[in-house]
């Protein structure tokens, strides 16, 4: 049985979107006139999903959820790691397994509702990724954040992720991008708290870990990988579109064309 938490990692600065970030955090820079964040509030209540959990950093005294009460766990040392270690400071949600998103993506509910179905059923896998199959599609004339960024993924007999992440996985070997919305059942907050714990055990925050120089600047999808290495089953939920990154005034400026045509139809 999946957990109804959301976990949103909210906490970084998201300096490359310039001055739409100089006053407030990334997640409530607006997009087709709401903030990002509430785009995703709206999909996971679709979903039945009102249980939020925000890590926040910079700027995090104004993150509103609007109508949405919102639970928060504080990172001190947001401007020194990364998303896992961001993850990570909100330990105490994670037992009982948990949905997770990245703050800067807007999705259809739609997508959460397939994740959600994912997660809800019977034989659902210790980790469930959204996998964008037409990720190529978003990448045409993305100058300020090329493919090299893109978290493409490795999926072996389309039921098992075995490679995700940045540089781990060549173009012509991707069958998606990994959007940054996730599923964790029991088993797999367990596991990805397990791997945590051995990391910090083995070599602390300044130890290299996955593709990463240090734990400290880890991706999720390091983790994600050891817990592959480990056969941790991570399961693709596919999708093809329906979402948007915006890492940069570029990505914003397509995203607010994309995400109004989603209110049209």
């Amino acid at each position: 049985m999946s957990s109804s938490k959301v976990i949103i990692v909210a906490a970084g600065r998201g300096r490359r979107l310039g001055p739409e970030t100089e006053d407030i955090p990334k997640c409530m820079v607006r997009v087709a006139g709401q903030p990002i964040l509430h785009w995703q509030l709206r999909a996971f209540a679709a979903a039945g999903l009102s249980d939020i959990v925000v890590v926040r950093g910079y700027l995090g005294d104004r993150i509103d959820g609007g109508r949405v009460a919102l639970a928060f766990v504080d990172n001190p040392n947001w401007a020194h790691n990364n998303i896992l270690a961001s993850l990570l400071c909100a330990a105490e949600h994670l037992p009982g397994g948990f949905f997770f998103s990245y703050c800067d993506i807007v999705y259809t509910p739609d997508v959460v509702a397939r994740l959600a179905a994912h997660a809800r059923a019977a034989n659902a896998a210790p980790v469930s990724l959204i996998i964008d199959r037409r990720w190529a599609d978003a990448y045409q004339g993305r100058t300020l954040h090329p493919v090299s960024e893109a978290e493409l993924t490795l999926v072996h007999g389309q039921e098992r992720v075995v490679r995700v992440g940045k540089g781990a996985v060549m173009r012509e070997k991707a069958v998606g991008e990994f959007i940054g919305l996730a599923h964790f059942s029991s088993e797999g907050a367990s596991a990805l708290r397990a791997v945590w714990d051995a990391a910090l055990a083995a070599g602390g925050l300044e130890a290299p870990f996955g593709l990463a120089a240090t734990l400290r600047q880890a991706y999720l999808t390091d983790a994600l990988n050891l817990l592959a290495d480990q056969g941790i089953q991570l399961e693709p939920v596919f999708i093809d579109g329906q979402w948007r990154e915006i890492d940069t005034p570029q990505d914003l400026a397509a995203a607010q064309t994309v995400v109004a045509g989603w209110e049209r139809r």
